[in-house]
């Protein structure tokens, strides 16, 4: 099983910082180059405990389908993702928000496991971590630029449907998101 962990200071309250990271509108903008959509279960606004989402993407010039569940969620300190169906053999994604000095610390833990054995093995080692650590190294650019701009502005929702009816401005600016041994 391979891991992924990051870690990403945000200047934003944890409340705000938790609902981006789990809003469906969001996550589509930030993964607009492999032109992923929610197609399937939660398919817009703040996915909750127990609810699905598929989503269909097209990675490495095939598109592909992935359904996830929200298996435990704990406002606004943590949930976990799992894949319920996909090409993974498993997915298990930790979302991680800790308030540190008035700022949000979020923590990604990204474990996942390619099917078909040695060959899998070694394609996650020459390419498909870093291409997952990229993935998740862009959302995490988005989220941080949206929860830090609209700071002072954004009043989260379980009802909205678009990340502008929260008042979101989605802009891309630069992130401090780092991996760190383990």
């Amino acid at each position: 099983m391979s891991r992924i962990y990051l870690e990403t200071l945000i200047s934003a309250d944890i409340q705000t910082v938790f609902d981006l990271a789990r809003n469906i509108d969001l996550h589509q903008q930030s993964t607009s180059k492999t032109h992923e959509k929610a197609i399937a279960g939660r398919t817009s606004g703040l996915i909750e405990e127990n609810e699905t989402v598929t989503w269909r993407a097209k990675h490495l010039g095939v598109y592909q389908t992935l359904t996830t569940k929200i298996i435990s969620m704990e406002k606004p300190n943590q949930f976990t993702d799992e894949m319920q169906q996909g090409t993974f053999k498993s997915l298990h994604h930790q979302h991680i928000f800790k308030t540190i000095d008035g700022k949000t610390l979020m923590t990604d833990i990204f474990n996942f496991e390619s099917p078909l054995g040695i060959i899998g093995k070694v394609f996650n080692k020459i390419f498909l971590k870093n291409y997952l650590k990229n993935f998740l190294l862009e959302r995490n650019k988005l989220i941080k630029s949206t929860a830090e701009s609209a700071a002072s502005n954004y009043e989260p929702t379980t009802q909205s449907t678009s990340p502008q009816s929260t008042g979101v401005q989605l802009n891309r600016h630069q992130s401090t998101s780092h991996e760190v041994a383990i």
